[in-house]
């Protein structure tokens, strides 16, 4: 096959246009060649399968591996009919003749015929599946926590109604006191306590704002932390101090002694007996433990068994779980996690085409008019029969049509209705005898129509009428008839007459009785009404609209035409100026009720349902459809109908006959013009009269010659016609003369002749339908019909006498309504041709291609009608053609031109609806001749090979499906009717047949693969119904051929393809793989290797080996594919994720595979796919999963980071084993590194922590993937797949598939299951709703695009719109609103999609942890691998799964603490630590039973470490709760709520009921510990408070940090935490302190015990602050710190990291020579080169910023606060605030404002903008007050030489100024020499930058200066400033040096120096001062002139031409200037320009 697949070489030559084309792109292709997927051969099927056979046939799954056998069948479906018999009279076919005719009354008479795929259902997409239960009946709804109400908080009533209940309540005074502040500050509150009893035995004192509880608590003090209770009279009268175990005191104060001594007495009793029980316990646990060791000897027991032994139910239970009964449980009502998949549950058929249906009858808009009466205002009781009432004294006929004023046409056949009364009718009956033959009398009984007695037909009210095209300006119209008698207008006037109507009613009847005896069977017009049909164009009947009134008809207005005229001038709202008769129409329009019965078709046929006995029947009216294709549909029955319209008669000329006035014209049809001729009976009649009548008379015009017609007759016409078939018309002259005196004589003249007419019907063998004008001839001689031709004038014998002279002066039109007569000349001609050949007539060459090329001229309309006869007829020529391949070629082009024509006219659906239902192959009638199939094949081939006509050649591609469909459906019966579908697949088809479906194959390939560009439309078209095809020979043929072609075809595209290319690819792989034997076709069986390879197992197949590609074709191929895909562009990699998907959702749907073991067989054969993933697992961990913390907590400790490979590969989630994929930065973008700079965006310091964190560390990658990250849809849609097969796949495999694993791949798998977590976490309702908006917003563009794609249909009808259009990753309809409904629902959905992942990915977590349980072990459980399964069992809780999964999350949580113990309880603490943060986050839930598992669990912990510790003690989890606790409050995320009590009361119960430790110490360790965590909970009950207030939550914290100078732990716990807030915030810096006093903490530490060199001291250099980390007490807190070298280093790392962020580079340094040493002693030179590194770009970052001055350190203010009741302890004092890079004063004041308006009210606070001393008791108490102030770092001169950089100078300051003016008269500014200043210096308690942001002000400093020194500074300043500007290496600033100069020199600017000069220098006032100040000033301004000099001259040496000017400007300035202060001083100046003349002043 290698040389086919160089298929371009092998194509006929091409033209040179194409021929470039191909060379180019092989030129192209062949560059590539490296990357393209390897091309691997298929396995050949037929033979595998048949040298397997005991292989297979064995396999208990077989189903898996055999195609079923009656796949495929043949049957014949009956034709629907409408009607209750065939339309298709019964001796149709004998009468027919031609054979156009013959082929429609087959085709109309046939059955159907279809090819049965028996799995159909499952070829589609997995919307097309049988089974309906992709949803569950009823969605689970699961309880989140994050959804519960956040008000609904704490209900505090739980806590009372406990135990004892309440015990005392009242009024107290609390003082809100803390271990900061003195208790000198009397702040108390008035606050209502309740003293109540816990479940426990515990007394808890709770305090609210006022008698009601439902509030959240203020505070509480928990008794039994408390040992004593005081009186302290002292603080305020009736106090009392509550003191507690750790030398805490609570301040109280009642309201009146009585109640103090109550208080009193209470307490008291309260904490004794405390102390007492305390003693008890101590007690009994020193005995029990001597006990204990007596008797068990040191074995300590299995802590299950204790379990087993405890008492307590809850206890009990948990000890019975084992992993088997956890695995069952969480089997329990699992759903398919496809289930909740978006567009499953969307479940959107849109893309799906409709079944495709049989051939219908047209169905349009359908309505019934119902007549019930009509009268006019002339009425008398004419009848005896009194229930007749009084009626009309005349009869009157309606006839009803549709008229559209928009087509300007009628759009109907006429509808006659006779509502006359019995009494009436009798007029007409009684004298008039019939003429005609055809209306004798008619005997009840006598005839029938279609089986139904023709007397049901006489006289039918109810009209069915259709519109195709519904709008509002159609009308129906009733025109009304009486008989002929004169006039119309004299005929109307007594009917509009008012006076004394009975008379005239009896005169009208009178004369009435007359007229009907004599002209009864002459009409005359008499009135019209109108009214519209239509509310509107969808076809919404108007059923209150009215009849119009009745408008007597005009005797000039009768056409059609002229009724249009009228209908448009009623419409308009002018008054008409019609004349209306008086009268009432009663006429209903509706809709046609769902059980209408009893109707016929407009040829009498009745319609099902129909019943016999029928009175009130209904009748079709037939629909006039203006002949366009789109209106156009193929014929299904049998309707052969002509219409004739005489038009007009001009006879107002003729003089042959005397009177020609009144004048009737007779119709009749018929087939000879012999003189014995009877016209044929089939002129449908009139109501009351037969249904067929033999002739039909025209209404008359009195006095008229030249009458117009608007009579429609209608004509049955015979099956077949002949020459001599026409039309005859006969007009009579009609007298009207009624004489009283009558004879029968005078009756005879009634009518005259007055000529004939006539019109043959068929010319050249079809039926002309044109306006035609005939001549009128006075006689009628026999052989009439030869005399209008030319020749006839040579038969002098035959003559007519024409009227007129022979003008044409009789104007007809005919319409043909008929579905066996075509009247399209070249269809005609085609078929008589096809008939002539059948008759056996003798084929002329190249004649029938002639006739086949005039069908492209066919008309559209015809093609369509038409359309099963034509196609049947060409196929058959196709197949019987005998040996010229040019008829096939034209034939197929034909086929062509009308399946391109139907499909431009949007009614491809016919075409389908033909190849399924009507298409059949016919044998062909030669022996040896081929099948349809195998010349179609041919000329397909040979029309793409053409390359000649590429018209052609782009049709057959974009229609290709047709073709491809006929071939399947061709083959198909030729295996079924040969039944050479028993024959073995090899043998089925000839060789020829499978070459030239390759060469067909090959033909097609380059326009898809080169020509797709060009012809975008055509080449996906074919490239999917190719795809269609091959999917069905997969079914019919040899399986290995196929799969070859496929390969072929595949092989086309390469790697490179463009978008569109690849989206071609994977829309035909997804055809081809959705086959409904897909499984079996990829064998799912293991493939034994030869003995030698053949190691243990090593048949698993788990990697996209050729091998495995071979074996398991098709899937192999998707796999690598899809593999290649993902290293692409988001729409390609969208496209191969979106196959997979709904591929594997088919199979997890797929009702023929549910059983477990076939579904894991199948999960099995994508084992593959899990490689994949593991390759791409840094693009799907994705950035998100960094802050993986969920929406509940802002941040958890052990944060979940997967940032790329960092330096502590133990922080990073990813252990990446190829250093050449590129750290890629978190926004997908990469950056290279060859240099340092590359690594220094300016920005660094504004971007976020992350982006700059991994600027730095990315430094040592060069290559960068190009792959861009994946987004949230992709992965969760590739995590969707992986879940689904790690679910369904047997544990076996997943074992051995793992044990192929290095340990670090291990931990990717690993990794994979948290990616799973994280990216299904449920976000809660709030958010989905964001979500759901700004994914609309991003994919609604790209959802817009894929709807232009081509909605394809596959025969399945499976045409997913381009694969399945961009879903959304949500299910809600794509209506830019959502509504509450939609995200309750979505949330529901997400919500179960969360806990099944949870379920699933615990499923297989505790099969991993079964399984590698010694790996797990090792080193005591510390190890990498432990360390992520740990790291996955709590992104559980981290997560926040819902209620259901928490209850098996805790199950497994159990059972992982006593498998590991020794990984909680020994050496390192972080797993202790963050399960008990997680656990303690959980027993704070607002869920009851999380809260009641979690409480359980941090039991189980503490009781496992007392077992751990063989019952000494559980001081580890004791201690890691403590500070968890600690943690969690600082994070805000634990207030000492009702809910956290009830879970501490849950653990107590457990150790006061758990009986094996009765005998223990670890009831009362328990007590203990719950003891400390409520003081904890009371020393931070402030935290909650200033939640909104960073700066005073940072101080409590720092307080708290202090208080536990011996507890390290605990202080770093409150230093972490502090940090993490200062990063929220953007407080860098502080974070960056925090950092490094944690890391001098942990040295320190390290030092005393030995470990480490240095301690705190070393880190000196970087913050004098750090010796508080000296403070370190030495004592218990000590016991349980397990701190080593890895973990200062770790620590060190992050300070590093936190001073980059900080931008403070040049302290790095200080930190790497720390590391540095334990670098090179351990020979981490990695880690060197990465330090070093960082080092270098850190010495750069100090370079650049030097250079750029873009670095800003902080601005600093003084804040103090005024105002007792607002700031109670804070009142009064003064603080130093750091605030980052530029703020303003107005930000902070700002922020403040609102930070404190937000706690005390906004317009109670207020700012002090002065800077002067506050006096505290001007200001209003009612208001709080801030002063804010602008302060500067202060430097004496000394320090200042010494802090030379920028950095210096801004770094480790506490000194601060600000500078406040004023004069002695009290003004603030006045003259020079009265303006004085006061300097201020402040000086901070720490140093800058510090912990904290703001920093108390210990000592401030006071200088007045007076003016002359006032004077000297602000010279001072401006030199100062100047000769900064100067000395600016470099860069001069020179818009900032002129603005400076201009300031110094122009006088007129500013008299700023000068008046200085002369007001304390001139003579007159220099004595006034001392001489040594007046000395210092001259000084300055000698500085000040030189400064002032050399800044000119540099001026004048930068500027450019056009400032030349405004420089001399200065420079004059300045000499004036200096010339002033020469005469002032009385010192000549010397300057650059001016020669020294005297002694210089700057000398």
């Amino acid at each position: 096959m290698s040389e086919v697949r160089k298929f371009t070489k092998r194509l006929s030559k091409p033209g040179t246009a194409a021929e470039l084309r191909q060379s180019v792109s092989e030129a192209v292709r062949s560059s590539f060649v490296l990357e393209k997927t390897k091309v691997v051969e298929p396995l050949d099927y037929e033979n595998v399968i048949l040298q397997r056979k005991v292989q297979i046939y064995s396999d208990p799954l077989r189903d898996l591996l055999i195609f079923p056998i009656e796949d495929v069948s043949i049957s014949v479906i009956s034709r629907q009919r409408r009607t209750v018999q065939s339309t298709v009279p019964e001796d149709a076919l004998k009468k027919a003749q031609s054979l156009f005719v013959k082929e429609c009354i087959k085709t109309y008479s046939s059955d159907w015929l279809v090819v049965n795929y028996k799995y159909e259902e499952y070829s589609g997409d997995f919307r097309m599946l049988p089974c309906k239960s992709f949803r569950p009946d009823k969605i689970p709804s699961h309880v989140f926590e994050i959804d519960e109400d956040f008000e609904k908080d704490e209900d505090s009533s739980s806590l009372c109604s406990q135990k004892g209940g309440v015990i005392k309540q009242g009024w107290l005074h609390k003082a809100n006191v803390n271990s900061t502040i003195t208790v000198t500050m009397k702040v108390f509150k008035r606050r209502y306590f309740y003293l109540s009893q816990l479940t426990d035995g515990s007394y808890i004192l709770n305090s609210y704002k006022d008698e009601k509880i439902s509030k959240e608590s203020k505070g509480c003090i928990f008794l039994d932390a408390c040992n004593d209770v005081v009186q302290c009279p002292k603080m305020r009268r009736y106090a009392f101090e509550l003191k507690t175990i750790d030398k805490y005191s609570h301040y109280l104060a009642a309201e009146t002694e009585q109640e103090m001594e109550e208080w009193l007495v209470t307490l008291r009793k309260i904490i004794q007996s405390n102390t007492e029980s305390l003693v008890q316990e101590k007690k009994d646990a020193v005995e029990s433990v001597q006990d204990d060791e007596s008797s068990t000897q040191g074995k300590s027991e299995n802590i299950l068994e204790s379990l087993e032994r405890s008492m307590h139910p809850e206890l009990m239970k948990y000890g019975r779980e084992t992993d088997q009964l956890n695995k069952l449980s969480r089997n329990d009502g699992r759903q398919n996690i496809f289930s909740f998949d978006p567009e499953v549950q969307r479940l959107d058929f849109s893309g799906i085409e409709p079944d495709v249906k049989p051939f219908e009858e047209k169905c349009s808009r359908r309505f019934v008019v119902c007549c019930q009466d009509f009268s006019l205002n002339l009425l008398a009781q004419l009848s005896d029969r009194a229930e007749e009432g009084p009626t009309n004294v005349e009869p009157f006929f309606l006839s009803l049509a549709l008229f559209d004023l928009k087509s300007n046409c009628k759009i109907s056949a006429d509808f006659h209705v006779d509502l006359n009364p019995p009494s009436v009718r009798e007029m007409l009956l009684e004298n008039s005898e019939p003429r005609a033959e055809g209306s004798q009398g008619h005997c009840p009984g006598q005839s029938s129509v279609h089986g139904v007695p023709e007397s049901c037909l006489h006289y039918i009210k109810r009209g069915v009428f259709s519109v195709t095209n519904p709008h509002t300006e159609i009308f129906l119209v009733a025109r009304v008839e009486k008989v002929l008698q004169g006039s119309i207008a004299h005929c109307v006037e007594p009917y509009m007459k008012n006076s004394d109507p009975g008379k005239t009613a009896q005169k009208v009847h009178k004369v009435a009785k007359q007229v009907c005896s004599r002209l009864g069977q002459y009409r005359m017009p008499f009135g019209w009404a109108a009214r519209p049909v239509f509310k509107d164009s969808q076809g919404t009947l108007d059923a209150d609209g009215k009849f119009s009134p009745l408008y007597k008809q005009d005797s000039g207005k009768l056409s059609n035409e002229d009724m249009l005229k009228l209908l448009a001038e009623y419409k308009k709202p002018e008054k008409t100026k019609l004349q209306v008769i008086p009268a009432q129409l009663n006429i209903i329009i509706k809709d046609i009720p769902l059980d209408f019965t009893n109707c016929f078709t407009a040829s009498y046929v009745p319609i099902k349902p129909f019943e016999k006995g029928c009175e009130d029947v209904a009748v079709e009216v037939e629909e006039l459809v203006p002949e366009v294709a789109k209106y156009c549909y193929p014929f299904t029955v049998y309707k052969n109908h002509l219409y004739v319209y005489p038009l007009h008669l001009k006879y107002e000329n003729q003089k042959v006959f005397a009177k020609a006035r009144n004048i009737a014209v007779c119709v009749e049809f018929r087939d000879s013009d012999e003189a014995d001729a009877r016209p044929l009976k089939c002129i449908y009649g009139k109501p009351g009269g037969p249904v067929l009548t033999t002739n039909a008379y025209a209404a008359v015009l009195h006095h008229n010659q030249s009458p117009e017609f608007y009579d429609e007759i209608k004509i049955e016409l015979p099956i077949h016609l002949h020459q001599k078939h026409h039309l005859l018309f006969t007009f009579y002259h009609v007298s009207c003369e009624i004489n009283t005196k009558a004879t029968s004589k005078k009756q005879d003249t009634v009518e005259t002749q007055v000529g004939f007419s006539w019109a043959p019907l068929l010319k050249d063998g079809r039926i002309l339908t044109l306006e035609r004008h005939l001549p009128v001839s006075s006689c009628l001689p026999p052989g009439y019909l030869g005399l209008g031709d030319t020749d006839s004038r040579k038969q002098p014998g035959m003559d007519a006498k024409w009227v007129d002279g022979a003008k044409p002066l009789f104007k007809i039109r005919i319409h043909l309504d008929s579905t066996i007569y075509t009247q399209d000349m070249h269809l005609h001609k085609f078929f008589h041709y096809c008939q002539l050949v059948q008759a056996g007539a003798k084929e002329v060459p190249g004649e029938l291609v002639k006739y086949l090329k005039c069908l492209h001229a066919m008309e559209i309309q015809v093609m369509i009608q038409f359309l099963p006869v034509i196609l049947m007829q060409l196929f058959r020529v196709l197949t019987n053609v005998t040996q010229e391949d040019e008829v096939a070629v034209n034939c197929t082009m034909v086929l062509l031109h009308i399946v391109s024509k139907c499909h431009e006219e949007g009614l491809d659906h016919y075409l389908r609806s033909f190849i399924k239902y009507v298409f059949r192959a016919e044998k062909p009638s030669a022996k040896q001749a081929k099948m349809t199939h195998e010349i179609l094949v041919l000329s397909m081939a040979t029309i793409l090979k053409q390359s000649a006509d590429f018209l052609a050649i782009n049709k057959l591609l974009k229609y290709s499906w047709f073709f491809f469909e006929a071939l399947a459906k061709s083959m198909a019966m030729y295996l079924l009717e040969e039944n050479k579908i028993k024959l073995p697949r090899g043998q089925r088809f000839p060789e020829s047949y499978q070459h030239a479906l390759h060469s067909l194959l090959l033909a097609i390939i380059p326009h898809v693969t080169i020509r797709y560009n060009e012809i975008p439309e055509e080449s996906r078209n074919v490239n999917f119904s190719l795809a269609n095809f091959l999917k069905r020979c997969l079914t019919f043929m040899d399986r290995g051929f196929v799969f070859n072609l496929i390969n072929d075809y595949i092989s086309g595209f390469s790697p490179k393809d463009p978008k569109l290319l690849v989206e071609y690819k994977f829309e035909f792989l997804q055809t081809i793989c959705n086959h409904e034997h897909y499984i079996p076709l990829n064998l799912p069986m293991t493939f034994a290797k030869p003995k030698l390879q053949r190691v243990q197992d090593t048949n698993l197949e788990y990697s996209l080996t050729d091998e495995y590609c071979r074996h398991h074709f098709l899937v192999g191929m998707l796999l690598r594919e899809a593999s290649v895909a993902l290293q692409d562009n988001y729409d390609i990699r969208y496209t191969a994720i979106s196959v997979l998907k709904n591929l594997l959702i088919k199979h997890a749907f797929d009702n023929r595979y549910q059983h477990k073991n076939q579904q894991a067989k199948i999960a099995q054969l994508y084992l593959p796919l899990f490689g994949v993933l593991l390759e791409n697992l840094q693009r799907v961990a994705g950035h998100e999963a960094l802050s993986s913390c969920p929406a509940s907590s802002p941040a958890s400790r052990d944060e979940f980071i997967c940032s790329f490979p960092s330096p502590s590969s133990r922080s990073s989630l990813i252990a990446d084993k190829d250093p050449a994929c590129g750290a890629a930065l978190p926004n997908g973008h990469a950056i290279k590194r060859e240099d340092s700079k590359g690594s220094l965006n300016s920005e660094g310091a504004t971007s976020s922590p992350d982006q700059s964190e991994n600027i730095r560390r990315s430094s040592m990658r060069s290559s960068v993937s190009h792959c861009s990250r994946l987004d949230q849809f992709e992965i969760r849609t590739l995590l969707m797949c992986y879940l689904y097969i790690v679910k369904m796949i047997s544990e076996d495999t997943l074992l051995a598939y793992w044990n192929k694993f290095s340990p670090q791949e291990l931990i990717n798998v690993l990794v994979l299951l948290e990616v799973c977590l994280f990216h299904f976490r449920y976000v809660g309702k709030r958010n989905i709703a964001r979500v759901q908006d700004a994914w609309l917003s991003k994919h609604t563009a790209a959802e817009r695009k894929s709807q232009t794609m081509p909605a394809l249909r596959s025969r399945a009808g499976a045409r997913l719109q381009h694969l399945g259009s961009l879903e959304s990753s949500f299910t809600l309809n794509h209506n830019a609103s959502t509504s509450e409904a939609d995200i309750v629902h979505q949330a529901l959905l997400e919500g179960n999609i969360a806990t099944e992942v949870c379920l699933t990915v615990l499923d297989t977590i505790s099969f991993f942890t079964q399984s590698f349980k010694t790996q797990l072990l090792s080193n005591d459980g510390h190890n990498p691998l432990m360390k992520k399964v740990f790291d996955i069992h709590l992104a559980f809780l981290k997560n926040g799964q819902s209620e259901a999964a928490l209850k098996h999350v805790f199950a497994s949580l159990r059972a992982f603490i006593s498998k590991f113990p020794s990984a909680f309880f020994k050496g390192r603490v972080n797993m202790c630590a963050a399960l008990c943060y997680e656990i303690l986050k959980c027993c704070t839930s607002k869920v009851s039973s999380t809260r009641n598992e979690a409480s359980a669990l941090l039991y189980l912990l503490m009781r496992n470490n007392f077992e751990f510790t063989k019952r000494r003690t559980f001081l580890r989890t004791h201690l890691q709760i403590i500070i968890a606790v600690s943690q969690l409050i600082a994070d805000v995320a634990l207030s000492g709520g009702t809910r956290f009590q009830d879970s501490l009361l849950i653990i107590n119960n457990f150790a006061n009921s758990d009986r094996p430790m009765k005998a223990t110490a670890f009831p009362s360790e328990v007590k203990d510990l719950t003891k400390r965590i409520r003081t904890v909970l009371m020393a931070t009950a402030q935290m909650k408070e200033h939640e909104k207030d960073p700066e005073m939550l940072v101080d409590l914290q720092y307080s708290l940090a202090k208080s536990y100078a011996s507890t390290p732990e605990l202080r770093k716990t409150w230093l972490d935490s502090m940090a993490k807030i200062h990063v929220k915030n953007g407080d860098f810096s502080e974070a960056a302190m925090c950092y490094v006093h944690v890391a001098a903490l942990v040295a320190e530490f390290l030092h005393r015990k030995k470990l480490f060199p240095s301690g705190c001291t070393a880190f000196r250099k970087i913050t004098p602050n750090i010796d508080e980390e000296g403070a370190m007490k030495e004592d218990g807190g000590m016991m349980d710190v397990h701190y080593s070298e890895e973990v200062l280093v770790e620590l060190l790392e992050q300070c590093i990291d936190g001073l980059w962020k900080a931008e403070r580079y040049e302290t790095i340094s200080e930190v790497s020579k720390l590391i540095i040493p334990i670098y090179e002693k351990r020979r981490e030179f990695e880690k060197l080169t990465q330090l070093y590194r960082t080092l270098h770009g850190a010495y750069a970052k100090i370079l650049e910023v030097m250079h750029s001055r873009k670095r800003l350190l902080g601005t600093f203010f003084r804040v103090a606060f005024y105002g007792q009741t607002f700031f109670e302890e804070e009142d009064g004092k003064e603080y130093v605030y750091k605030e980052p890079k530029l703020t303003g004063l107005s930000e902070i004041s700002f922020r403040l404002l609102k930070l404190y308006g937000e706690k005390f009210g906004s317009e109670t606070v207020k700012i002090i903008q002065d800077s002067n001393k506050v006096n505290i008791k001007d200001l209003d108490p009612k208001y709080a007050h801030i002063q804010v102030t602008y302060v500067k770092p202060y430097f004496e001169e000394k320090e200042m030489s010494e802090r030379k950089t920028e950095f210096e100078r801004n770094h480790n300051i506490n000194r601060f100024v600000f500078e406040t003016p004023y004069t002695l008269s009290g003004k603030k500014h006045g003259s020079v020499e009265e303006q004085c200043k006061k300097r201020t210096i402040l000086t901070t308690l720490n140093s800058f930058p510090y912990v904290k942001k703001r920093i108390p002000v210990n000592y401030e400093h006071q200088v007045n200066l007076k003016p002359i020194d006032v004077a000297t500074d602000e010279i001072k300043d401006k030199t100062a400033e100047l000769q900064k500007l100067c000395s600016s290496a470099g860069d001069v600033d020179m818009i900032q040096l002129q603005l400076k100069l201009q300031g110094c020199v122009s006088v007129q600017v500013n008299a700023g120096p000068l008046a200085y000069a002369r007001a304390f220098l001139s003579d007159s006032q220099s004595s006034k001062y001392p001489a040594k100040k007046v000395n210092e000033l001259k000084e300055m301004f000698r500085k000040f002139i030189q400064a002032c000099g050399i800044a000119l001259e540099l001026n004048e040496r930068l500027i450019k031409e056009d400032q030349v000017e405004y420089h001399e400007g200065l420079k004059s300035n300045f000499q004036d200037m200096v010339k002033e202060l020469s005469d002032i001083i009385h010192e000549q100046a010397r300057t650059a320009w001016q020669e020294p003349t005297e002694v210089a002043l700057c000398a």
